[in-house]
């Protein structure tokens, strides 16, 4: 059977909107008949992006990084409570109340009545689960743990989330405040400046020279402010479209790796992803080549992904992990003695663990050092900008009182 999305009309004439289980469209718009609605439009459901079907539009949607982690989170349970994977699908479905997060639980939950394992009924919805993902379910289902390996990968995945939504949360301030104190200095140069400077002007004697930039500069903000925006908007577009350019985001991704201040968090952030990525695969049963390449798929930096694919040759050339990442060069040292002491007890999975869990708290206590040194410089040099606008509106009048 096949999921498809539906609206329809109830006797009251009110649109309603649903996700129906049937062999084909036909069948449901009959259901719909048999309920007392008038069915508008019926679709087969589709993950966003997916072009089969009729265009890009598709109903269901990706799923978000907080939905993914409540699925994991809700599945692990259901399973290891001892509901079969069909019925615990159907669960999670039934109780959300986001029509595209059922509808595409229950296009899962299709493909394994089917008789499509789970790996292979998320390899539908590639947008929302990645190969990490994927890969994690399958070794679970052909080593018989699904159960734990559900768990380590919810708690993988609420991982993730939390150290994302805490950097979010820590630039959330700054940028505001910057945005703020940019508009007010902006509304200033073009709506109160002109007006003082105009005064000024008038008084016939010369200008210091701050009051001469400050005319300048708002002369430039009100005459040329929509060339202004226009190149911002060039910029931010140009750079963006640089980057998405094989070679130059390669490059930058290098340079990024030894620059000062940077480098520190790119490492620890990519160590971190690599290192939790490849603890979750091995715990899981994925032989250790085949999760090395996931790993590195994993890692967002390109030019150590390249250094990464070079590591994994040498591993699968019977080479040890340890020896094979210090080939990389970027990664830090207590990873590598943490590596080297897994290999040697026999415990690789639960030390990546460790590392990882202590690079993820590197980069969240060095980007909210850095968050909190930004906002008393960023108020000083808002307040200077102020200073420097007073003074050259103060500046000629203090001189034209002492000339009287």
């Amino acid at each position: 059977m096949a999921v498809f999305e539906y609206t329809a009309l109830d006797d009251r004439g009110k649109q309603k909107k649903g996700v129906l289980e049937a062999d084909s469209v036909r069948q449901i718009r009959q259901l719909l008949r048999d309920q007392g609605l008038i069915p508008l439009e019926v679709d087969a459901a589709r993950e966003r992006g997916d072009t089969s079907s009729g265009g890009v539009f598709g109903f269901a949607r990706r799923l978000g990084a907080l939905d993914r982690v409540l699925f994991t989170r809700q599945l692990a349970t259901l399973v290891a409570a001892g509901l079969p994977i069909e019925e615990a699908l159907g669960a999670i479905a039934q109780q959300t109340e986001k029509q595209s997060f059922r509808s595409l639980v229950m296009g899962i939950r299709s493909k394994v009545l089917e008789g499509h394992s789970l790996a292979s009924s998320l390899g539908d919805y590639s947008a929302s689960f990645g190969d990490l993902y994927r890969s994690t379910v399958a070794a679970g289902e052909q080593s018989g743990f699904l159960d734990k390996v559900l768990e380590n990968l919810a708690g993988y995945q609420e991982r993730q989330f939390e150290s994302r939504r805490d950097v979010d949360m820590a630039m959330m301030y700054p940028l505001l405040l910057t945005l703020f104190a940019f508009g007010i200095v902006g509304a200033l140069m073009v709506y109160v400046v002109p007006d003082m400077v105009g005064v000024l002007q008038n008084m016939g004697q010369e200008l210091p020279l701050s009051t001469r930039i400050l005319i300048s500069a708002s002369d430039i903000s009100r005459d040329y402010w929509w060339l202004i925006l226009a190149v911002i908007v060039f910029t931010v577009f140009g750079i963006r479209w640089l980057l998405q350019q094989p070679g130059a985001r390669l490059a930058w991704d290098r340079q990024k790796l030894t620059m000062p201040f940077v480098s520190r968090i790119v490492r620890s952030s990519n160590s971190a992803r690599y290192a939790n990525t490849l603890s979750i695969l091995t715990s899981s049963g994925v032989p250790l080549v085949e999760a090395m390449n996931i790993a590195a798929d994993v890692v967002p930096n390109r030019w150590l992904k390249r250094r990464l694919g070079d590591a994994t040759q040498r591993v699968s050339e019977a080479s040890s992990l340890r020896a094979a990442l210090e080939t990389v060069g970027y990664f830090p040292p207590m990873l590598m003695h943490m590596v080297a002491s897994g290999e040697a007890s026999g415990q690789l999975d639960t030390m990546l663990d460790k590392v990882a869990v202590y690079q993820q708290a590197e980069v969240e206590r060095i980007v909210t050092t850095l968050v909190r040194l930004f906002e008393p410089a960023m108020l000083v040099v808002m307040a200077a900008l102020v200073m420097f606008i007073v003074m050259a509106i103060l500046l000629p009048i203090l001189t034209m009182n002492q000339l009287v």
